[in-house]
């Protein structure tokens, strides 16, 4: 008679599934756990899309508030949520015998009355730090509390995985003894860029064709630095005619808004704003693009964005900060000040010099099949389980 599978409960208190960081690694999460063995029970917020993974079944919190969306960050809601994201989490440890309860983020407190009460293994994932939602007086405080809920859960688990070096430190100056591991995030899509779909791609952008083309994708949210990138462009595209940029990302009213004032500089002919396109279509058209624009100027983790850049094997523009230094060095990219004759001046570099566009392409993409893949991340996942677990 065959043993059963070891079970894990894996607690993301997110809305699953939406194309963003987050609810991208707990996909990524239960896919490989399921790879490696395990049979997985997955509990989201009652919120996101449905989304099948083999091996993988998914939960949802009752949504007693009926809501549709929530935003990122600390809410109301959001609270009011976890609570039931709570009792849905108890009666699941009722009715099975986990190995393992895997907790990210604010699901860590109901990972430790889990794993007490029923006596398993817990592993707190940490994404982000609670200084940096930071803002007014009251989240302050609220901000303030849930790092001592964040350190009381760190001092009880079993492992810590964190997805940047920064979140590892500072798991390791609250619990010194406690094993903390950095999983690196990986590209959105596990979808390789092939020639015949590149191709594609570039033809859909109806551009003459000598054309370099410049290409960001994203929100257009202020911290994505887009104030930076569209006071750029205008420069660039004046100095060298050649030069196209392709903005893809924002709504229908923010595009609207650009494009006027695009056509307010004479540049309209010059730059598209195709609006969103599907994940899965996303590194062929990233590997359709000449240079690869990531103009976010702050913060403390690496833009994602820039992983999907180094696995399409294109020169990158960033701007100079701690978190792209995280990956990016000269090999890869120009790293640049924050400001738009800056900016506008490393893409300018790279559009006069196709040697060094091809040889940094190619060094991102072996930095990504070297590290930042998905084999990488499974293999990291595992070597965690296997220090806490007789795991598969």
């Amino acid at each position: 008679m065959s043993t059963p599978a070891p079970r894990v409960l894996l607690i993301s208190p997110q809305p699953f599934f939406q194309w963003r960081g987050s609810p991208l690694r707990v996909q990524f999460n239960a896919q490989a756990l399921s790879e490696l063995g395990f049979a997985v029970d997955l509990l989201v917020m009652p919120v996101g899309e449905d989304k099948a993974i083999p091996g993988v079944t998914l939960h949802r919190a009752r949504n007693i508030l009926g809501v549709r969306n929530l935003a990122i960050g600390p809410s109301l809601p959001k609270a009011i949520l976890d609570l039931a994201l709570f009792a849905k989490a108890a009666a699941l440890a009722r009715a099975n015998r986990y190995a393992v309860i895997h907790a990210i983020e604010d699901a860590g407190p109901i990972g430790v009355c889990l794993a007490r009460r029923h006596r398993t293994r817990l592993i707190f994932e940490k994404h982000s730090d609670p200084a940096s939602y930071k803002k007014g007086f009251l989240r302050n405080l609220i901000m303030a509390a849930y790092a001592r809920v964040e350190a009381f859960t760190i001092r009880r688990a079993d492992a810590i995985i964190g997805t940047g070096p920064a979140l590892v430190a500072q798991a390791k100056r609250i619990a010194p003894d406690t094993p903390a591991h950095h999983i690196f995030d990986i590209p959105s899509s596990l979808v390789e860029p092939d020639p015949a779909h590149t191709a594609a791609a570039r033809e859909q952008m109806n551009l003459p064709p000598d054309s370099i083309v410049a290409l960001y994708v994203g929100s257009f949210a202020v911290y994505q630095g887009m104030d930076l990138l569209f006071a750029a462009l205008p420069i660039a595209l004046r100095q060298n005619p050649r030069l196209h940029a392709v903005i893809i990302g924002g709504t229908p009213g923010e595009i609207a808004t650009y494009n006027a004032r695009f056509a307010a500089l004479g540049l309209q002919n010059r730059i598209l704003f195709p609006g969103k396109i599907h994940p899965d279509k996303l590194p062929h058209t990233l590997a359709a693009a000449d240079i690869l624009l990531s103009p976010r100027i702050a913060g403390d983790n690496t833009p994602l964005k820039l992983l999907d850049y180094l696995k399409a094997g294109r020169p990158i523009v960033a701007c100079e900060n701690p978190a792209n230094r995280l990956i990016l060095d000269e090999n890869q990219a120009r790293l640049v000040a924050p400001r738009p004759e800056a900016f506008a001046a490393g893409i300018l570099e790279l559009a006069a010099d196709a040697p060094l566009r091809e040889q940094l392409g190619k060094n991102g993409r072996q930095l990504y099949k070297q590290t930042y893949n998905y084999t990488q991340y499974k293999a990291r996942l595992a070597a965690v389980y296997q220090s806490i677990t007789d795991s598969p």
